[in-house]
């Protein structure tokens, strides 16, 4: 693994510690949950009765929490880090390097939505759940999901050699590759 990247937080340093125990780690506060404000450590439950709530849910590029940070600054704070990590790994290990980000339910969903094209209103169409593996590969000209909240073994993520089209998308799904 070329590098594994995690958020400052103690939740997700310690689910890469139990996950890759060889590993250097390096923390990036890019990739920080969102802050919350005044909504964090509230319960769910009381947090859906708020007038925010519906912002949240219908429209997140709007909300922006009490003493917190607006959805918009974390999506776009994330998807900077996602972006500058994967440029900076690319250039010294090559396009097939394969490395691992570290980070929260929200910004996870803000990264996929913004890989697949679409608005960060569209993100609550995502789930990622806890200790789940969702991959994106960057290329030249797009990133493409790979897999999108999956459990189990890291190694199966390693890519397949290069074909040297690496930017254009697979005809027919890619059902034909291998013939």
């Amino acid at each position: 693994m070329a590098a594994v990247v995690s958020s400052p937080l103690k939740r997700c340093r310690n689910t890469v510690e139990l996950a890759l125990p060889e590993s250097d780690i390096y923390e990036d506060d890019g990739l920080i949950e969102c802050g919350y404000g005044d909504w964090e450590g509230q319960k769910l439950k009381d947090l859906s009765k708020e007038p925010l709530w519906s912002v949240v849910q219908q429209h997140p590029s709007a909300a922006v929490f009490p003493n917190g940070e607006a959805m918009s600054d974390m999506s776009a704070r994330a998807i900077g880090t996602i972006r500058r990590w994967d440029a900076k790994i690319t250039e010294e290990h090559g396009p097939e390097a394969l490395w691992l980000a570290c980070t929260h339910g929200d910004v996870i969903k803000a990264i996929i939505a913004d890989a697949l094209g679409l608005h960060l209103d569209q993100f609550q169409r995502i789930v990622a759940d806890p200790a789940s593996i969702s991959v994106i590969r960057y290329t030249p000209t797009r990133p493409f999901v790979v897999r999108v909240n999956e459990g189990g073994d890291l190694r199966t993520l390693v890519p397949p050699k290069s074909t040297g089209t690496d930017s254009d998308a697979a005809v027919g799904g890619g059902a034909g590759a291998g013939v």
